[in-house]
């Protein structure tokens, strides 16, 4: 099972109290680059505006973070986690994946979902549909982010989006095009258009449900005559390492139940260096292939090393 990180960009209040944004940034910097000097096999990016609760507080935008650390990291892939589907026109979505693509020398993974924060979509003006035209409007753009990166002219004509003889060029880097992950669980839309559509999932879920979302892609997998196998299974999980179980879980911060469901210091990453490892046990007989570790003592980087020593170098 592959370790990666999930960098924090302020959606959490990491920020709080800061005053100069470009010290903020270079911490995001150091952050990306000890992450990728120590390991981690992605690093992943959150696709918000905002902070989760109380607004107010620094939040870096991530396609163009990730443009800037593509430059200055050299083996970790790079991805969002995943980009709103609804806050960029998806023929530019295509072209600032492919241009992306080409700036990270081929590190791409792109990362796409339906989007889930109202608060953020009302703050920035955009439509919030329900969750059935959401994800109807997420095939759309599937299709024709897929289609501009073939390099061919593109003429789409869908209920929410329309291209008129696109031409994306350059395509980026990998062939046939960067791997597309589509994150979220829900059983009848969202796994299905992982099985047309994705190379990667994401199911944010105790490992136990997991497996049983996993269990429910295969079957989507089955009917759309694609390869289970093929689908790299992730899932997202947060880490607080401490002398003690009980001060671990004491300290699971108050925001966590908006992205994480259930219990989070029951299943998370939380407790001593046994209990982790425990843990990461878990998510492996779960299926996962890939785990994305974002952590407490956010803006330590010591924290990352302490980790990668314990749990990627061995």
């Amino acid at each position: 099972m592959k370790i990666s990180y999930y960098l924090p960009t302020g959606t959490t209040h990491e920020f709080a109290g800061h005053t100069n944004p470009v010290a903020a940034f270079d911490k995001v910097l150091e952050l990306a680059q000890v992450a990728d000097a120590s390991g981690f096999a992605t690093i992943w990016a959150p696709d918000h505006f905002i902070p989760f609760g109380p607004s107010g507080s620094y939040v870096f935008e991530a396609w163009t973070t990730l443009a800037a650390l593509a430059r200055e990291t050299g083996t970790a892939r790079l991805g969002q986690l995943v980009t709103g589907n609804g806050y960029r026109n998806p023929a530019l979505l295509a072209k600032m994946a492919s241009n992306l693509d080409v700036v990270s020398g081929g590190r791409l993974t792109f990362g796409i979902g339906a989007g889930w924060y109202e608060d953020e979509y009302r703050a920035f003006g955009y439509d919030f549909p329900g969750a059935g035209e959401r994800l109807r409007r997420l095939e759309e753009a599937l299709q024709i982010i897929k289609e501009l990166w073939t390099g061919k002219p593109v003429t789409f004509a869908g209920r929410y989006f329309t291209t008129d003889a696109a031409v994306n060029s350059p395509t980026g880097v990998q062939l046939p095009h960067p791997p597309v992950m589509i994150a979220g669980g829900g059983e009848k839309v969202t796994l299905r258009l992982v099985a047309l559509y994705g190379d990667l999932c994401n199911v944010q879920e105790p490992p136990e449900e997991v497996r049983r979302k996993y269990g429910i892609l295969a079957r989507h997998c089955e009917t759309a005559g694609r390869d289970f196998s093929a689908i790299t299974k992730t899932s997202t999980t947060y880490c607080i390492i401490a002398d003690t179980d009980e001060e671990a879980r004491a300290a699971v911060p108050p925001w966590a139940p908006l992205v994480f469901p259930g219990d989070l210091a029951e299943y998370g990453l939380v407790g001593t260096v046994d209990t982790i490892r425990e843990r990461l046990d878990g998510y492996r007989d779960a299926g996962v292939d890939e785990l994305i570790v974002g952590f407490g003592n956010a803006l330590d980087a010591d924290t990352l090393r302490t980790f990668a020593d314990a749990f990627i170098a061995s």
